[in-house]
């Protein structure tokens, strides 16, 4: 369908892909992975003919539809969210936008001259339309908004008035929209709420496109994908089954590897001490000879290279009083839009507390309640002695100086402390050798949210309040936070999309959507892990049935 053949690109001196080859079969899900800068959006952009290869061929069938999903929420525009989502679908799209036009035309009284050419027009027009299957077109737009999180009033309101991450959302629907036979999809969980990415994977699991894709959601992956395509050394390296598979089958190549390299290392240091002992006896001379040659000839292998994130070991904070927060009859509102009223909930040490609901629902609210970044309109939030509290948002990211580069951000944050722990805590969040150098301007949004999460753990808080911590942390990354808040010893208030970070971590579940089939809008609040949560009520979301 598409491939590959022999493709090398460089960027200046950086080879990403060396004579690398790959196809993708009709109805195929392959999940491509590999470190950031690897080269996979690179793949993405060849594929839709925005980048070239330095050598080889890409090919794609010219009559092939082809969705293309990037990081990269657009500009904002004068039309409606369902306008907008409709208008760049595709073929149909610009149909349904020229039939829109033409229209008008014909109701125009300045246009009268032309009126021919123009119902000439729109009959060949509407003809097309009407075969694509265009009159479905609005009902199928809408029922990919609103699985994607969109109320009917967001869904005919303006784009204007998004967010950037809710413009990403906009293009998502763009491309599911259009049906294309094939799906390219360049983190498209990134900027979804749990509810939104659970919806997708049925989509995705449903449609008969071929998909090809990357992801940070170690779950997304798994439940979508039947191949795991690495970038390997600038290689494209294929492995049959999905994310869970390739990980074992890679940790267990890692292992055989490691050993084949030792096995070499002993056997060429037992030659080579052979040879400087010899070397000077004649009457071994034949036999020094002949075991140099047979050094000369032995390819030698390189000492495994991978990449592993060790769980950073911080100092236990001090512990807390037991009530840690109590909320007491808390009310507050957004204009005519209630979101509590007379709320009560207590957080005690030691509880993890993740924090779930459907859009709307609260969930950030709560958090900034907590925080003490916004204020109740009544009732009273009070936080327990001996408390320090670290909240971590995605305005968090604002602390950080973009003029200085990321060792001078932790050392200047933690001037007593060692150069080797500092160095320690940076290589624990992905952050080894000249990186530390990188001036903070220039760091992607997981970089950024890296550093600030390794500020908040050098010198922890005994009371986490983190909101959406891993997103846009790759896969290495999570894992290696969720290994690293194992050991905290304090308490935790959080929000997280994110699956394998709720497992983890939660021992305590606030639905704020209220569990079970009818979705109450009574907070639930369970005793008990997300797992038994997911186990109790049905769902792994408020309102999407597993």
């Amino acid at each position: 369908m598409i491939a590959l053949l022999g493709v090398s690109k460089h960027y200046g001196r950086q080879a990403l892909l060396a004579e690398a080859s790959f196809q993708l079969n009709p109805g195929e899900r392959v999940g491509l992975v590999g470190p950031n800068g690897s080269g996979k959006s690179t793949i993405f952009r060849m594929l839709v003919g925005e980048e070239e290869p330095d050598r080889g061929e890409v090919q794609v069938p010219k009559r092939l539809a082809v969705g293309y999903f990037r990081q990269d929420a657009g500009e904002s525009s004068e039309r409606s969210v369902l306008d907008e989502a409709i208008a760049g679908c595709g073929r149909l799209g610009s149909l349904h936008i020229e039939l829109e036009e033409l229209e008008a035309a014909m109701g125009d009284p300045a246009r009268v001259d032309e009126l021919d050419a123009v119902l000439a027009r729109f009959g060949e027009v509407q003809g097309e339309y009407q075969a694509g299957g265009g009159y479905e077109l609005a009902a199928r737009s809408r029922e990919v908004l609103h699985g994607l999180g969109f109320d009917d009033e967001r869904i005919d309101g303006p784009m204007a008035a998004l967010s950037g991450g809710w413009r990403m959302r906009v293009a998502i629907a763009q491309v599911l929209i259009g049906q294309p036979e094939v799906l390219l999809l360049d983190e498209p969980t990134n900027h979804l709420d749990i509810e939104s990415i659970l919806w997708l994977e049925g989509y995705l699991r449903s449609t008969t496109a071929a998909i090809l894709m990357t992801s940070h959601d170690r779950d997304f992956m798994d439940r979508i994908v039947s191949r795991i395509v690495e970038i390997d050394e600038g290689t494209l390296v294929s492995h049959t089954g999905n994310y869970a598979a390739y990980e074992a089958s890679r940790a267990m190549r890692a292992v055989q590897s490691a050993a084949a390299f030792a096995r070499q290392k002993a056997m060429l240091k037992k030659e080579e001490r052979f040879i400087e002992r010899f070397e000077k006896n004649a009457a071994k001379a034949s036999q020094v000879q002949s075991r140099v040659k047979k050094l000369e000839k032995i390819e030698k292998l390189e000492p495994p290279r991978k990449r592993i994130l060790v769980p950073f070991e911080f100092r236990q904070p001090p512990r807390s009083g037991n009530d840690v927060a109590a909320l007491t009859n808390v009310s507050k509102r957004y204009g005519n839009r209630t979101i509590y009223e007379n709320f009560d909930f207590e957080v005690k040490r030691g509880e993890r507390w993740c924090v779930m609901g459907m859009n709307g629902a609260g969930k950030s609210t709560l958090l900034k309640l907590v925080a003490g970044v916004t204020e109740a309109d009544e009732g009273e939030v009070r936080l327990g002695a001996s408390l320090k509290l670290g909240y971590f948002a995605q305005s968090a990211l604002e602390i950080l100086d973009p003029n200085v580069t990321v060792w001078e951000q932790i050392d200047h944050a933690f001037p007593t402390a060692t150069i080797s722990s500092k160095r320690t805590l940076l290589g624990s969040f992905d952050f080894p050798g000249d990186e530390i150098e990188k001036p903070i301007r220039v760091l992607s949004g997981g970089e950024r949210s890296r550093l600030v999460l390794a500020q908040m753990l050098f010198d922890p808080p005994n009371f986490l309040v983190l909101d959406e911590p891993t997103n846009h942390l790759d896969l290495v990354t999570k894992e290696m936070l969720v290994k690293t808040l194992a050991g905290f010893d304090g308490t935790m208030l959080f929000v997280s999309h994110d699956r394998t970070f709720l497992r983890g971590m939660a021992n305590r579940v606030l639905d704020l959507s209220g569990g079970g089939e009818d979705l109450s809008g009574t907070p639930l609040v369970f005793g008990g892990s997300y797992e038994d949560w997911v186990e109790r009520t049905g769902h792994e979301a408020p309102g999407v049935w597993h």
